[in-house]
C-alpha cells in the first residue's frame, strides 16, 4: 500500500470521486457537493486556515487502486479548549472494508499530528465548523443523510473502535413527522403563555428578512453564546449565514418569540435541501443549477430541517418553548401542509435541556453519530465529554 498527499488536481478529482465506487451499492448515501468539499480544503474560504493547518492523503493498493482517503486538521484556536491535552483531528475518512488499510490511513493521521504537537485526535471530524460533517454514523443507515452531514458504512465503527478510539459523545438526531401530537407538557406550556399578552410568535414575512440577520444575532448571543466553547456570533457571522441560507429559505419555517416586541427566542428550519441535492450526482454546474430549480418549483422535497433553536435565559422556564413549537405546529399541520417530515440538527448527547425538548415535541432519535477520541499515551486516563 502506498499514501501519498493530495497535491494535483487530479488527485483532488480522486479524493471527490472515491467515495462513488465505496457507496455504489448504499441506496440512502447522496453524494456530498464537490463545491461543499473542496471548501474545506480551500484557505481562502475556510477560516480554520488562519489558525490552523490541514493535509489530505490518499491510499492506494500494489496495482494503483485507489482504496481509501482521509484528511487531518489541527487548529491552535480551539485545540487546547476543553481539552486535557492539545486534541487534533480527522474527517473525510472513506475506506474499502480492509482494517490493514484503515489503519494505515489513522497511523498516517497520528503520526503527522504527533509531528505538529498534538496529543490526540478526534475523528471523524470537519476542519471548521460542528454543523458540518461531523460525526461517524453508527445508527439510521436507512435513511437519507442530511445536507453536509455524514453519510458512513456500518464497518467504519469496528476500524475506529479497533484501533484504540473511544466514543468522546454522541450525536443524536431527532425527527417525526409533521403531523400528530405534541407531549402534553408542551401543550400546558403554550396555554400558560398565551395568558401574557406581552409574548407574541410569528413567522418572519419575506419582507422583513432584512432584519434577520439582526434577530439572530440579538437572540444567538443571549441564548447560547459564551457557553462552554461557542463564542459570541458577530454581526458578519449573522450576515453571512442569512445569505447562506436565503436562497432556500421559506418563511414559514423562520419562527421568532417576542416579548413586548423584543426577540427573545428562535425556531429556525429549513427545506432539507439534500432532497434535491441527491438529484445533481455532486455537480452544482450549469445542469446541477436546472435540476435544482426544477425540484424547487415543482416542491418535490417534503422534508424540513431544524437548524437552530434557543430562548433568552430571562424567558427560559416560562413556557416559551413550548409556545413557539406550539404556534409552528398550528400552521404546518392546519394550513400550509407544505411538509410531511422534520428532522432536527444534531444534538450532543451533553445536551439535556434541548433532548428534552426535542421528546415534548414526540420526537424520536432517528440518527445516532458518534464524535471518537483517540489518545496517543494510551497510560492517560480518557474522559468522555461531560454530561451538562
Amino acid at each position: 500500500m502506498k499514501i501519498t498527499e493530495v497535491i494535483t488536481d487530479n488527485d483532488r478529482k480522486s479524493f471527490l470521486e472515491f467515495p462513488m465506487s465505496i457507496y455504489k451499492d448504499a441506496p440512502h448515501w447522496i453524494r456530498p457537493l464537490d463545491k461543499d468539499v473542496e471548501s474545506v480544503f480551500d484557505s481562502k474560504k475556510n477560516k480554520a486556515f488562519r489558525t490552523g493547518e490541514c493535509v489530505r492523503w490518499i491510499l492506494r493498493d500494489e496495482v494503483n487502486k485507489i482504496i481509501g482517503r482521509i484528511a487531518a486538521f489541527y487548529d491552535t484556536k480551539n485545540s487546547r479548549k476543553g481539552n486535557d491535552q492539545p486534541t487534533g483531528g480527522i474527517g473525510f475518512f472513506e475506506c474499502i472494508n480492509d482494517r490493514s488499510a484503515a489503519f494505515a490511513l489513522f497511523d498516517q493521521c497520528k503520526a503527522w499530528l504527533q509531528a505538529k504537537g498534538m496529543e490526540a485526535m478526534d475523528g471523524p471530524i470537519n476542519f471548521g465548523s460542528r454543523e458540518r460533517w461531523w460525526g461517524l454514523l453508527i445508527e439510521g443507515y436507512d435513511r437519507d443523510p442530511n445536507y453536509q452531514c455524514n453519510y458512513t458504512h456500518p464497518y467504519y465503527k469496528d476500524f475506529f473502535e479497533a484501533y484504540g478510539f473511544q466514543v468522546y459523545f454522541y450525536q443524536l438526531t431527532f425527527g417525526r413527522q409533521i403531523d400528530g401530537p405534541l407531549d402534553e407538557r408542551l401543550n400546558e406550556k403554550a396555554k400558560l403563555v398565551a395568558r401574557d399578552p406581552e409574548y407574541k410568535f410569528d413567522y418572519l414575512r419575506k419582507k422583513e428578512w432584512a432584519t434577520l440577520a439582526d434577530k439572530i444575532r440579538y437572540v444567538y448571543n443571549k441564548a447560547w453564546a459564551n457557553r462552554g466553547e461557542i463564542p459570541e456570533l458577530t454581526e458578519q457571522q449573522a450576515k453571512l449565514i442569512v445569505k447562506q441560507m436565503k436562497p432556500i429559505m421559506d418563511e414559514k419555517l423562520i419562527w421568532f418569540g417576542y416579548h413586548k416586541d423584543e426577540p427573545i427566542a428562535f425556531f429556525l428550519s429549513l427545506p432539507e435541501v439534500n432532497q434535491i441535492f441527491k438529484h445533481v450526482n455532486g455537480k452544482l454546474n450549469a445542469l446541477g443549477k436546472i435540476k435544482f430549480l426544477w425540484h424547487s418549483f415543482l416542491k418535490t422535497n417534503r422534508k424540513a430541517f431544524g437548524v437552530l433553536f434557543g430562548v433568552v435565559p430571562g424567558h427560559q422556564g416560562k413556557g416559551v418553548d413550548g409556545a413557539i413549537i406550539e404556534a409552528f405546529r398550528q400552521v404546518h399541520q392546519y394550513k400550509d401542509k407544505r411538509y410531511d417530515e422534520y428532522e432536527m440538527n444534531w444534538i450532543g448527547d451533553f445536551n439535556t435541556k434541548m433532548i428534552r425538548v426535542c421528546e415534548q415535541i414526540n420526537a424520536s432519535v432517528v440518527k445516532r453519530h458518534a464524535t471518537y477520541r483517540k489518545l496517543f499515551d494510551e497510560s492517560v486516563p480518557f474522559k468522555r465529554f461531560p454530561i451538562k
